[in-house]
């Protein structure tokens, strides 16, 4: 009898079944699941252990991102799980003993680089785990073969995974805990908080809804806790982040502004709530709640609602199910009553049947606005989507089509008329040539600012003097007030955000249960070993301890 493995699907719908968890299902799963640290993680600074068995949990982890915020949440999200249970994570890919390669399946080319990268690590003789949308979606792809896998809803057993491919073993998860444990990044760069998985579209140029499955919200009282955790970590930004920001909630019976009037109880003063990107149809519900939402002192009054055409004929062959009014009435009413509002948008050039007078439309859409943040995006057909068995329109069309549009965005300046104001900003990150620091105001608009390290992480006024394209340049008012938003001694770089305390004693009580339960020798043998461990780095902190009081 053939194996179901022996061929590649035709679309990719035929990958569900009424065989698989739901997403609700799944939710209620994620609630129990608290990783355990690691023997590891108690070992001695700048000590390692040396063995000639291979030990997961000893080894070096390289996790490289593609794609959306979410998908950068994710990132952050497993390798906080893998650094809570003793892997270490670097920057450096060539120190590196496995590279986990988070993918994104919205575009050809970040597709690309991934297929490339994974190339690149076998070239190098490195242990590769992939996860994101791209081997969710395509499992089967020739070049995934005989690599270990991780659906995107089981990235909370991203630890089993690399364990298993660290010791040679296959591991293919496509069948994920609230995200309560990350990687601390900067500690002023944002932390990206997930607020649920998928969508409730089925646009026909994405794959994205057939990896990731039905929406699935989480509720807003874990999102509110582990928002105020990383209040008192030192984060001083936080980004809300989904495929559809707006349609959070409507499975689980709340809604977007119910949690964002929990969160803003939350925000220190000093530090800021920025929103992802949300949809014209579920924004056009809570208009008036979000216009007082994005008044608030603390949250960014910016909002990313992606059009993708002004054509209401192509935004019906997407399945976009709005109209380009549904667009005009939510910019619209925020502009009148957010005074200063940065809308960002997405544009999609050439997508199948746009004719020259669909085109046109977008053109005067853009000329309407003069959008300050605006993403054009070449229509890429992607496998197994209906958009991809349309009729193309012809490549060198599209490519005009988005140097024109490209062009027309280029030929206007949004922050010229802004030269001589005073502004307060917080200053978060280098700029790329790590000449200023950026910062951004109550618009998000960025600001550049000097590099001055009393700066960083907090909130200062500046006098605007110059401005770009796509920034202004501040200069700080002195003896003005500098706001702190800190409540805590801010995580270094790297550090596990949101892993409970666990000490010594508490991990070799916790080593012993798991001695105890072992069910097999190979399974003994290795809990002997991490009881024998744990034993040890007791002995060495207590020595520690009293040679640090003189005895």
């Amino acid at each position: 009898m053939p194996s179901a493995c022996d061929s590649l699907l035709d679309d990719i719908e035929d990958m569900v079944t009424s065989h698989d968890p739901t997403p609700h299902e799944r939710q209620f799963a994620r609630r129990n699941i608290v990783p355990r640290p690691r023997r590891h993680q108690l070992q001695p600074a700048g000590e390692e252990l040396q063995t000639d068995s291979v030990i997961p949990g000893t080894q070096k982890v390289w996790v490289r991102t593609w794609g959306c915020s979410h998908n950068s949440s994710d990132g952050e999200y497993m390798a906080g799980q893998l650094a809570a249970s003793g892997y270490k994570i670097t920057e450096n890919p060539s120190d590196a003993d496995l590279w986990l390669l988070n993918s994104c399946t919205v575009k050809n080319p970040a597709e690309d680089h991934f297929r490339n990268s994974i190339k690149k690590a076998q070239e190098q003789n490195k242990k590769v785990v992939v996860a994101g949308c791209v081997p969710q979606a395509q499992p089967r792809t020739d070049y995934l073969r005989e690599l270990s896998i991780i659906g995107v809803q089981q990235i909370d057993r991203v630890v089993e995974v690399v364990d298993e491919a660290i010791k040679v073993f296959r591991h293919v998860d496509i069948c994920h805990t609230y995200q309560c444990v990350c990687i601390a990044p900067d500690v002023y760069d944002p932390l990206f908080l997930s607020l649920s998985h998928s969508c409730l579209n089925a646009c026909t140029y994405c794959k994205t809804k057939h990896a990731r499955g039905d929406l699935a919200s989480y509720p807003i009282e874990e999102l509110v806790e582990r928002a105020r955790q990383s209040f008192q970590e030192g984060i001083c930004e936080i980004w809300l982040t989904s495929e559809d920001t707006g349609a959070y909630g409507r499975d689980i019976g709340t809604d977007l502004p119910s949690l964002l009037w929990e969160l803003v109880k939350e925000i220190p003063e000093g530090a800021m709530l920025r929103l992802g990107m949300t949809n014209p149809p579920y924004i056009l519900e809570h208009l008036e709640e979000m216009v007082r939402i994005l008044q608030h002192p603390r949250v960014y009054a910016f909002l990313h609602v992606p059009v993708q055409s002004a054509s209401d004929s192509v935004l019906m062959d997407m399945k976009r199910e709005y109209c380009c009014a549904d667009f005009r009435r939510v910019t619209d009413f925020l502009q009148e009553r957010v005074p200063g509002i940065t809308i960002a948008t997405d544009i999609i050039c050439g997508f199948p049947g746009e004719t020259e007078e669909d085109f046109e439309q977008t053109m005067e859409l853009v000329r309407q606005y003069c959008f300050p943040s605006l993403f054009i995006n070449q229509f890429y057909p992607r496998p197994g989507t209906p958009a991809a068995k349309m009729e193309q329109v012809p490549a060198h069309v599209k490519k005009q089509r988005t140097k024109e549009l490209s062009a027309l965005f280029h030929s206007y300046k949004p922050y010229d008329h802004k030269i001589g104001e005073r502004q307060r900003v917080l200053v978060t990150e280098d700029s790329f040539d790590s000449q200023y620091y950026v910062a951004h105001n109550k618009f998000y608009e960025q600001v550049l600012v000097p590099k001055k390290p009393e700066f960083k992480g907090k909130m200062i006024e500046v006098d605007i003097y110059e401005a770009g394209k796509h920034y202004m340049k501040g200069r700080p008012v002195e003896d003005a007030r500098v706001f702190t938003p800190s409540i805590a001694q801010p995580l270094q770089k790297g550090q596990v955000s949101g892993l409970p305390q666990v000490s010594l004693l508490d991990h070799l009580n916790m080593n012993v249960s798991h001695y105890h339960k072992a069910d097999n020798l190979s399974h003994s043998l290795s809990l002997s070993l991490s009881l024998s461990v744990s034993l040890s780095l007791v002995l060495w902190s207590a020595r520690a301890a009293v040679k640090s009081d003189g005895v």
